[in-house]
């Protein structure tokens, strides 16, 4: 009897043990399907790229160390790769999602994602990183939410809203996409220029001083935005994973590839619906100042439609001054927890001596050996057939230079694939030097970056005496304004090859990016995951890639793996219980 209560316990611990393995680091899963669908987004039937027939696609809902397995399955007529701007994807840069890291998924063919979101929060998103894919769609939200033990630095919302907003800025009127509204349709945009008969996207929400939680992207390709609530204050909350500091706005601009957490109380009376309003922002074309996404805050007790003048944008047409003193007031929140119970300012970033300097300058488009490119330090980079990851992992030769210049490049421009050489466990300064006519984000892969300091005019070094070196915001894509520099700080903590990149479309297809290459002298998989096994191979390595087992996914693989571990376990531990007995 004494040992068949023994064999019962130990089962029970068998299973409970097993259990809390799984729910150390719980795993989420996701299928994509990537198809074109026709769809009616300013009210004229144009193919958009969609996911699971839905644009935009669906939201990923994940917590802070969750290990997230997307199998995305293209069903389009071209190549794709899926990318997860602002995931840092800690030791793993195999799952960036960029031409640099991974080759592309073919036609008809299915490949699965998989990564951990290590000590993050936040909102981020994804979006189809190849061509001009993203004007069409793809994207959707990407949501990491705190651990229960982690406290938030404020009081858990009423509710928590996505909003996700597009403006394509090509020529003429292009194909806007939508403002994009809580994962469901665009903005109706004013009359002047879309056809009437398109109808308001509307957010419902409850009276009486609740709080609700927006998450506003800008996953547009060239234009930034101004986004506003009619007779609402917006106070931020948190930017791409940081907690800022919490402050109160009447409008905020958010820039290409930006994402913002504003927190929003219902605190106004409901004798009407309130306007939403998000406008082209830095343009000079007639047309595209008159193009506004307008939709509709109800309050569920509303006694009316919304009625009125749109609240106004910002009244700064000559004055250049007012959007930078914005974006600099956007300060991080020393004392609050982020991802870990430690207080976000613990790491002291300021104190840390700089070990390496890059100044990256940009200018407009111009032509090399006949073809228009975009430069950075008078390089535009060409993307190589072999991955640099790949190559580096196969000792391949040729693909790519470690040469990049801390300076930019006095003699003509260059086509190159030239690669930044990062000292692991280095601290990077970057200068941004925007030299163009138009506003320009950039964007890097791989890390949360610390915004120390922008100005107009060109950077020199005596510009490092205005710098933040106490509550810079920590985030992933930052502005730099026409004939201004913005300077960041890069600890130089996670392995691997990342990319480093304006994210206006434009110029980033013309070849305005580059890679930080980051390697640890020591080989050791504590800071570097291995190749993935279902790594695609291409370029030099076309060879090693084998046909496509259509039938299964690493997904699948995954969970029938983690199944059969479980019933093994049991299995033993039965077997010795009736040997036992």
């Amino acid at each position: 009897m004494a040992l068949s209560r023994f064999w019962g316990w130990f089962l029970i611990h068998i299973a409970l043990f097993l259990s809390l393995c799984y729910a150390e680091d719980p795993f989420v899963f996701y299928d994509f399907e990537v198809t074109y669908i026709t769809a009616s987004p300013l009210g004229v039937p144009q193919q958009v790229i969609a996911i699971n027939n839905k644009f935009p696609g669906p939201t990923i809902n994940s917590t802070t160390n969750n290990n997230v397995v997307i199998n995305v399955r293209n069903k389009l007529d071209e190549s794709l790769l899926m990318h997860w701007s602002g995931i840092q994807q800690r030791r793993s840069s195999w799952q960036d999602g960029v031409l640099g890291t991974n080759c592309p998924i073919p036609p008809k063919w299915n490949w699965t994602y998989q990564f951990q979101v290590k000590d993050q929060v936040g909102s981020f998103f994804y979006f189809p990183s190849l061509h001009f894919q993203r004007a069409a769609g793809g994207f959707g939200s990407f949501i990491i939410n705190n651990r229960p033990i982690i406290p938030i630095p404020f009081d858990t919302p009423d509710g928590d809203i996505a909003l996700r907003k597009a403006l394509d800025a090509g020529k003429g009127l292009g194909m806007p996409d939508g403002v994009l509204i809580n994962g469901k349709g665009p903005y109706r945009y004013n009359d002047t220029l879309v056809a009437d008969g398109i109808e308001y996207e509307t957010i419902n929400v409850h009276p009486g001083g609740k709080t609700y939680r927006l998450r506003v992207h800008n996953v547009g390709i060239s234009t930034s935005l101004n986004f506003r609530i009619q007779s609402h204050n917006l106070l931020l909350a948190e930017s791409e994973g940081s907690y800022t500091v919490q402050q109160n706005y009447t409008s905020l601009d958010i820039h290409v590839g930006q994402s913002y957490s504003f927190l929003l109380t219902t605190d106004q009376n409901a004798s009407s619906d309130y306007y939403i309003v998000a406008s082209a922002r830095f343009v000079n074309e007639s047309q595209w100042k008159q193009v506004t996404g307008v939709a509709i805050l109800r309050y569920s007790n509303s006694k009316g439609k919304a009625s009125g003048p749109l609240p106004d944008p910002p009244q700064d047409e000559f004055d250049k001054t007012f959007s930078m003193n914005q974006a600099r007031s956007i300060r991080w929140n020393v004392s609050a927890s982020g991802a870990r119970p430690n207080p976000q300012g613990s790491f002291r970033y300021g104190s840390i001596n700089v070990t390496e300097v890059y100044v990256l300058r940009n200018k407009p488009p111009e032509t090399i050996d006949g073809k228009r490119r975009a430069t950075l330090s008078g390089i535009s980079f060409v993307n190589p057939a072999t991955p640099i990851r790949l190559a580096d992992k196969y000792k391949i030769k040729g693909v790519y230079k470690l040469d990049f210049p801390n300076k930019p490049l006095t003699g003509p421009p260059k086509m190159e694939t030239s690669v930044i050489n990062g000292t692991y466990r280095g601290f990077m300064e970057v200068i941004l030097q925007n030299n163009d006519t138009k506003m320009h984000t950039y964007h890097m892969s791989g890390y949360a970056f610390f915004v120390v300091g922008m100005d107009y005019g060109e950077w020199s070094e005596n510009s490092r005496g205005t710098y933040n070196k106490w509550d810079g915001i920590a985030r992933s894509t930052t502005q730099v304004y026409p004939g201004a520099w913005t300077a960041i700080l890069i600890s130089l903590d996670n392995v691997g090859v990342w990319n480093l990149r304006t994210e206006n479309l434009d110029s980033w297809y013309l070849g305005q990016e580059t890679y930080v290459r980051v390697v640890n002298p020591e080989a050791t998989n504590k800071t570097e995951l291995p190749m993935p096994d279902n790594a695609l191979f291409c370029g030099a390595l076309s060879k090693l890639q084998k046909p496509q087992d259509v039938s299964s996914s690493l997904a699948t693989s995954i969970i029938e793996g983690r199944s059969k571990l479980f019933f093994t376990v049991l299995m033993i531990a039965s077997t010795l219980f009736l040997v036992s007995r």
